[in-house]
């Protein structure tokens, strides 16, 4: 079975609170590729390189997120771009 792509925008109170290690954790525990990283207009971003069942499971759990974080919606959409071989948290854009 080869591994899915998602992109997804993650939007609400989700900076400050923790979001970006809380996120690289999950992911790193789930044994998925990828990154993270905030975004100057307040969101955060990420890329999921996984098993698609893991890839949901996921997806369920950035809805709540570290208990800080108040996440108001998530845009998903597939990935298209580079695929890292691990996962890694990357500096602001």
């Amino acid at each position: 079975m080869s591994d899915s792509a998602l992109h997804l925008m993650i939007h609400g109170h989700v900076q400050g609170v923790g979001y970006r290690a809380w996120l690289a954790a999950h992911a790193k525990n789930r044994r998925m590729r990828g990154w993270v990283r905030n975004r100057r207009d307040g969101a955060v971003e990420v890329v999921l390189i996984g098993d698609m069942v893991e890839l949901e499971i996921l997806h369920a759990d950035c809805l709540h997120g570290p208990s800080a974080a108040k996440v108001e919606r998530i845009d998903v959409k597939p990935w298209t771009g580079e695929l890292p071989d691990d996962f890694e948290q990357k500096p602001t854009v």
